[in-house]
Order: structure tokens, then C-alpha cells, then sequence
């Protein structure tokens, strides 16, 4: 029995994780209010935007946090759409958020938190992520219905981004976060025919930047 072919129109939804980070202290902020982007991350934004330019955007839609409504501005202005939140792209939940994890008198070193590092697999610290791979599902597939046949940018945030990606690839969502393909300000776009996805891809406008920073 041959599985037949996807019907319906070709729409893509682009999963942009948003820009570098003001964080001098080097805080995992995760959902913590007013981290803005930095310098830097405004400027990874409006590259997007120009990367993008040519496209047909019809919808930005974006995470409620902060960095993420700004990553989306330049994209939302450059093709006259007005900005949606969905709560569903929102960060990963964690219990270390606040906290620094840098060298020296970092939250790793006091024992009262090793607790939290039992299960690597759901993970222990933070929301589980299947859960995450569910929400962000139901934020694309949101997304989708905006504007058939035409393109959809999502803001979010590294370990939702990555999370739905491996659901989508039916792989393990418990992973090594050194090995995450999520830049700062990448792209994960996701192919539609109809309500099935038929294509996957990965772009890096703004330049590689490293998967692994403070807060994600």
C-alpha cells in the first residue's frame, strides 16, 4: 500500500531564534523579564530582515519575551505586517533560570542543585521536552493557517527551536546541547504541502555565532 502524495498549498514557516542578548553578567534568563537584545543582536536583526526582503512574508509571529519582539520588528516593518504573540513559542522553563553558570562561584558548585541534573532524558531542571515539542507544533500549525501558500516568520528561542526540530526528524528529543544546529538569529524553515511538512532547511544569515550562550 503506497502512502499517497501531500496535496494542498506550499506554505513555509521560518522558525527564527532571535539575535544576541544584552547579558553581561552572564545570567541564564531564560523567561525572566527585560533581557533585551544588545547592539549586536539588533543588527543580526535587521541582516534577517534584508536576508528576507525577498521573500513573501505574509505573518510574523513571535514570542512573548522581549528579544524576541525586537528580532521581529525589522521583519515586521520591512513587509508592513503586524506583529503576533504566541505564547506557545515562548523559552524552554528551567529551574536554574537567574542563575549564572559561569567559572568560579557558579550555581553548578553547590551540591543543594545536583538534584535537579537526575534525569537528563525529560530533563529533571526544566520543562519537559516533549511538552515543548508539543506547543511549539501547535504555534507552527498556527502560524500555518495565517497564510496558505505563502511564508510565515516565528521568533523563538534556541532549545524550543531545536526541540521541534528533532520531533519533526522523529529523533530522541533528550541531546547533547553542545551539538545543537541553532545559532543566534538562524533559521530553521519548515516546509508545508498542506498540513504535512515535505522540507526542512537551515540558513545562517546573520553569520555562525555558536549554538551555546546564556539563556537561549
Amino acid at each position: 500500500m503506497t502512502t499517497p502524495e501531500p496535496s494542498g498549498p506550499r506554505t513555509t514557516v521560518h522558525l527564527l531564534r532571535h539575535g544576541t542578548v544584552h547579558n553581561p553578567d552572564g545570567v541564564l534568563y531564560g523567561r525572566l523579564e527585560g533581557f533585551r537584545l544588545s547592539e549586536f543582536g539588533e543588527l543580526q536583526a535587521k541582516t534577517v530582515a534584508e536576508y528576507l526582503s525577498g521573500n513573501d512574508i505574509a505573518a510574523v509571529v513571535a514570542s512573548p519575551l522581549l528579544r524576541a519582539q525586537q528580532t521581529a520588528e525589522p521583519i515586521a516593518a520591512a513587509h508592513g505586517a503586524e506583529i503576533h504573540t504566541d505564547d506557545g513559542l515562548i523559552e524552554a522553563g528551567n529551574a536554574f533560570e537567574g542563575q549564572v553558570f559561569g567559572v568560579g562561584d557558579g550555581a553548578l558548585r553547590h551540591p543543594s542543585q545536583w538534584t535537579l541534573l537526575r534525569d537528563p532524558f525529560t530533563p529533571s531542571w526544566g520543562e519537559p521536552y516533549l511538552r515543548i515539542a508539543h506547543r511549539m507544533l501547535g504555534a507552527v500549525h498556527a502560524a500555518r493557517t495565517l497564510a496558505p501558500g505563502r511564508e510565515i516568520v516565528c521568533v523563538s528561542h534556541q532549545l524550543p527551536i531545536w526541540t521541534l526540530r528533532r520531533y519533526l526528524l522523529g529523533q530522541h528529543l533528550w541531546h547533547d546541547p553542545r551539538r545543537r544546529q541553532c545559532a543566534l538569529a538562524s533559521l530553521t524553515s519548515v516546509e508545508f504541502t498542506g498540513a504535512r511538512m515535505t522540507g526542512l532547511h537551515y540558513a545562517e544569515p546573520a553569520g555562525s555565532s555558536g549554538a551555546m550562550v546564556t539563556g537561549a
